[in-house]
């Protein structure tokens, strides 16, 4: 009877180092699976705490000059912010009611324009992406207020990103969604 006991005892604690390996293994660093759940399945779900943003900077200047801005799409809301400088000072802010429909609609169209397709990249730093002339984007799905999934692209050919779809159809999905939206950049239209 003791043998069966220890038997049972080292297989949990096998199972568990095994689980714990795959955790640490596969779930760290990768941003683009949320609990076993695809890219693609995040962005379409349409419940009332997901939202998808969609965050572009320019190039790296002197922080005086240095902008960015966000546009967030939820269920009930869209929302587009401007910043100034490296600590997100914010410039403006807009803000528009969505409702699930509309919401739904937007989120099968960067599914169509395939957001959730991932590349793999020796590069997943966004820091300093595209640094002296080019635009860099971030798109990213969110549960409440947590970032879940996060991947990223620029203008910079030296620079693609972890983001496959192409970033100007998503760019233009996004900028669609506000009504009096104003480029930022030169280079964005």
């Amino acid at each position: 009877m003791p043998i069966i006991v220890i038997i049972i005892v080292v297989a949990l604690v096998i199972a568990a180092l095994v689980t714990v390996g795959r955790m640490i293994f596969s779930g760290g660093s990768s941003s683009t699976e949320n609990k076993g759940t695809s890219l693609q399945d995040v962005v379409l779900d349409t419940t009332a705490e997901r939202s998808v943003r969609w965050t572009v900077r320019g190039p790296i200047v002197a922080d005086e000059k240095f902008r960015s801005y966000q546009i967030t799409v939820t269920p009930s809301s869209r929302t587009f912010v401007t910043y100034s400088g490296y600590l997100d000072q914010v410039m403006d802010t807009k803000t528009y009611d969505n409702n699930v429909k509309a919401y739904e609609e937007f989120v099968y169209a960067l599914d169509k324009a395939s957001v959730g397709k991932t590349r793999s990249s020796s590069n997943t730093d966004f820091r300093g992406v595209c640094a002296t002339r080019g635009i860099a984007y971030m798109f990213e799905t969110l549960n409440d207020s947590t970032v879940d999934n996060s991947i990223w692209s620029s203008t910079c050919k030296d620079s693609p990103g972890t983001m496959g779809a192409d970033p100007l159809k998503v760019h233009a999905l996004f900028v669609n969604q506000i009504p009096d939206f104003a480029p930022l950049f030169n280079e964005i239209y």
